[in-house]
């Protein structure tokens, strides 16, 4: 108290000396602005001033008259400025001629200009009066100016007695507020004001403002206080302060313990229809003896806790299913997710039927009634519900059949009431209700504005029905788990057909050849139908081309441009081309594909592809490979050891820039094995490519007595990962050459004679093979071909005859040039032995070596005593 009477004491004082000293500064500048204009005023109007101004010398006439006027009115300045703002006069001689710092525009005008600005002494009032000659006009300006500073007021001469005056008043006070202070704190025991107040303000707080009951007890066990709350909560009678808690008519475990004075800490006590939470702790410690005690009415917050407790729990189930639903993508799997989210949380069993078509991945035409029993659990396994796979037909008045058609959850709490729902099966209801089954919640699935089926959800352990905030729940936890049974569902459409797309693209059955035994494997990955694929190709010449190859990706695109690539790898292996070239056109081939997409957002890129082509030649033994980003060939050799052959490195299909693509050339044994396979066999999360490398080889090394199906089997087992992350092709093909006495082989000189030697040669041989039945017709052949070569190639020519499943009859020379089949007109002496020899063959063609050409014919081996059937036809012709 003292210290804030003697602060406004000191306030007050400083507030009259500040205004005082801003009445005195006032004071000094009107008195600086009068004083420079009437200098200014003077000097400007005095006789002399305006013909001077005129003069041709000014300064000379007004220096001494404008420095007598400035010493004399005791002014910082008396300056004389000419139109043209040239000081004519100044206290300092050297600032004579120059301009003046003044704007004289106003001045010419005919303006009277005052103004406070700071200068070399500090603040000044100046004051600029125009000079005008006697036609009135203005020849020139006069300026005065005086420091504020140097002008003093009787404001300023009377500041020394208030300010004794305020001392006086200060010490007057400080003095009598000591004592009034002294006085106060023998009063209040020491508590200053602000204690007192504070003291006071919390007591009308606790008796009225506090929402918790409080009451005090003397050592008597006489009430000293109570609240208006604790009032409230005991229903206290009027007068009660004074009196015996005993004597209140509180209950009787609260009169109990008020009147034990015992420390409680939340201790429960019914009072007059209400839950009260006691605290009761002694006041010896800090008061005179007795007790203390708040009460809390936690009527309401049971209430709230159960209802919180009840919210916690939905949204418990709510987090659960969007952590254990959808984890996969397979239909019935997300249907018994949903029905396991819900038991035993939610409900004691749990029932999902969905329409046929969700199942098979087929879009919907509108709300099915005929549902399959997709998913059901429960906390027992013995009821009485749908087994799964159950066809059921819903009968109208259900609640399934109402929640499919309104699109809403429908409840029945009392099933033994239930008439629509006993109307479906009554048999079965009187059972499931004799079960203990007695409510039941039925909500349809719904995603993307299709239905899908409909879930329920029954009780039977927990005692309490379903009721209708329970629907809340239902169609939450459905709504979830629709969207991903409808994910689901899209993923098996699309699954359906990226598998059927990419069966109708793999090949249905390996090809009929002799040069080598294979067996062939493919595993799709968990994430789908990807891009991996295999191919066996025969070539003339009894060789086979292996191929496999790997589309980054999975799906329907994936599927897609498999069946491009391998098409195009057809085409070009029709071309009877080697493997480095058949890559270099696949390279473009995959270029020109990324280029010629479309921007849309479905569109991915092929580029990164890869590709292994091989070609094996049963009569040399010899096999070329070539690879493009592919993993390279395991060859498993008879002697139980494998090596992985050294390919030249080349990136992926589409990504090659122009780099070329190399051959490699590797002899393999008979019984060798060649083991193709995708990057998905040898690459996971788990291992890295040289790990799985190191696998592969190990599974084969020391198995020689394996055949190729052997083999496929023992590397899956070896390397398949449990959830492979990729697709896997694998093809093991062994190696069975061609026995020496299968091929014959002539040179023929460019001779025509030769042609006629070199047919009974062929036909000896073909009788030692027992081929007679054929032998008509490949000599035909053979004649046509080794006189076009005789007569248009050149040397050295060749004549080969293979036998293996069928015949094979080749005639290569050392010209690139090839013969183009013709129809031949009716006057043509020539042109018809190409079109005999494709008549006549089975299959025929043309390929190029390092040294010219190969023409060769394919004819299978007819039973006997069964001739072509074009030999008809050709017997007929006149020219043969």
């Amino acid at each position: 108290m003292f210290v804030l009477q003697l602060v406004v004491v000191v306030l007050l004082a400083a507030g009259a000396v500040a205004l005082l000293l801003l009445l005195a500064q006032r004071e000094s500048e009107q008195e600086a602005a009068s004083r420079s204009l009437a200098v200014a005023q003077g000097f400007a109007n005095s006789p002399g001033v305006a013909p001077a101004l005129e003069s041709s010398d000014p300064t000379a006439l007004l220096q001494p008259g404008a420095e007598a006027a400035r010493k004399g009115s005791d002014v910082d300045f008396v300056v004389v400025v000419g139109r043209d703002g040239l000081r004519y006069t100044h206290p300092l001689p050297d600032r004579i001629g120059k301009p003046s710092s003044r704007d004289i525009t106003p001045l010419l005008a005919g303006h009277t200009v005052v103004e406070e600005r700071v200068g070399t002494l500090g603040p000044q009032i100046r004051a600029y009066v125009p000079v005008r000659n006697r036609g009135g006009t203005v020849v020139g300006a006069v300026g005065a100016g005086v420091t504020i500073a140097e002008v003093s007021s009787a404001a300023a001469d009377q500041l020394p007695l208030v300010i004794g005056g305020v001392v006086g008043a200060v010490a007057v006070s400080t003095a009598g507020a000591a004592l009034l202070s002294r006085r106060l704190l023998r009063q209040t025991h020491g508590l200053g004001p602000a204690e007192i107040t504070r003291l006071y303000d919390h007591h009308d707080a606790v008796l009225h403002a506090v929402k918790e009951g409080v009451v005090i007890v003397d050592r008597e066990r006489r009430l000293v206080l109570a609240n208006d709350e604790a009032q409230r909560l005991l229903e206290l009678p009027p007068g009660s302060e004074g009196r015996k808690v005993t004597d209140l008519g509180l209950s009787g475990g609260v009169a109990e313990l008020l009147s034990s004075g015992r420390a409680v800490a939340d201790e429960m006590h019914e009072a007059g229809g209400r839950l009260l939470a006691v605290n009761q702790r002694p006041t010896s410690r800090h008061g005179p003896d007795g007790s203390v005690a708040t009460l809390r009415d936690s009527t309401e917050l049971l209430a709230l806790s159960s209802s919180a407790d009840a919210a916690r729990r939905r949204l418990g189930v709510l987090y659960d299913a969007s952590v254990h639903v959808g984890t996969t993508l397979e239909v019935p799997r997300t249907a018994q997710e949903l029905a396991e989210t819900a038991v035993p949380r939610f409900a004691d069993f749990a029932t999902v039927d969905l329409a046929e078509p969700v199942l098979r991945g087929d879009e919907l035409q509108g709300t099915e009634r005929v549902l399959r029993r997709t998913a059901v659990t429960g906390v027992r396994d013995d009821h009485p519900l749908y087994p799964r796979g159950r066809l059921i037909r819903l009968v109208s008045s259900t609640p399934q059949a109402q929640g499919l058609s309104s699109g809403r959850a429908v409840v029945e709490p009392d099933l033994r009431r239930a008439a629509g729902w006993h109307a479906q099966d009554p048999e079965r209801a009187r059972r499931i209700v004799d079960y203990g089954i007695h409510s039941l919640i039925s909500a349809p699935l719904s995603a993307r504005g299709v239905v899908l089926g409909v879930a329920s959800f029954w009780r039977s352990e927990k005692p309490e029905p379903f009721e209708d905030d329970d629907l809340a729940l239902a169609e939450e936890l459905t709504a979830r788990a629709a969207v991903c049974i409808d994910n689901a569902r899209r993923y098996t459409k699309e699954h359906s057909v990226a598998v059927t797309l990419q069966r109708s693209l793999m090949p249905r059955g390996l090809p009929v050849q002799t040069a080598l035994e294979v067996a062939t494997r493919y595993l799709p990955a968990q994430a789908g139908v990807g891009g991996d694929w295999f191919d066996v190709i025969p070539l003339p010449g009894a060789r086979v081309a292996l191929v496999v190859g790997d589309v980054v990706g999975h799906g329907l695109h994936a599927a897609a441009t498999m069946g491009r690539l391998r098409t195009a790898v057809h085409n070009f292996s029709s071309l009877d081309l080697a493997p480095d070239e058949i890559l270099s056109h696949l390279d473009e081939l995959v270029e020109q594909m990324d280029q010629d997409r479309t921007t849309d957002e479905q569109s991915h890129d092929v580029t990164g592809a890869t590709c292994l082509y091989a070609v094996y030649d049963p009569i040399t033994g010899s096999c070329s490979l070539a690879a493009a980003g592919h993993p390279p060939p395991l060859v498993a050799l008879p002697d139980g050891t494998a090596y992985y052959p050294r390919l030249s490195p080349s990136p992926p299909l589409g990504a090659g820039g122009g780099l070329p693509v190399e051959s490699t050339q590797i002899q393999l044994p008979e019984g060798a094995r060649l083991i193709l396979y995708t990057d998905g066999l040898v690459e996971d999360r788990r291992r890295d490519i040289d790990a799985g490398l190191a696998l592969l080889r190990t599974a084969v090394t020391g198995r020689a007595g394996l055949g190729p199906e052997e083999t496929c089997q023992e590397i899956l087992d070896a390397m398949l990962p449990e959830d492979p992350g990729d697709d896997i092709a694998l093809m093991v093909a062994r190696t069975r050459p061609l026995d020496p006495d299968s091929v014959a082989q002539w040179e023929v000189p460019s001779d025509p004679a030769a042609v006629a030697v070199t047919r009974n040669a062929c036909a000896r041989q073909l009788a030692a093979w027992g081929l007679d039945d054929i032998a008509f017709t490949a000599e035909l052949i053979l004649s046509e071909l080794i006189t076009n070569a005789i007569r248009y190639a050149t040397q050295p020519i060749t004549v080969r005859l293979i036998h293996g499943a069928g015949l094979i009859c080749e005639v290569s020379d050392g010209s690139s040039t090839a013969p183009h089949l013709r129809r031949a007109a009716l006057t043509d002496e020539g042109g018809r032995g190409l079109f005999l020899v494709a008549q006549l063959a089975d299959r025929w063609g043309t390929r190029y070596t390092a040294t010219g050409k190969v023409l060769w014919t394919e004819q299978a081996i007819h039973p006997t005593g069964t001739p072509p059937a074009v030999f008809d036809d050709l017997l007929g012709l006149d020219d043969i």
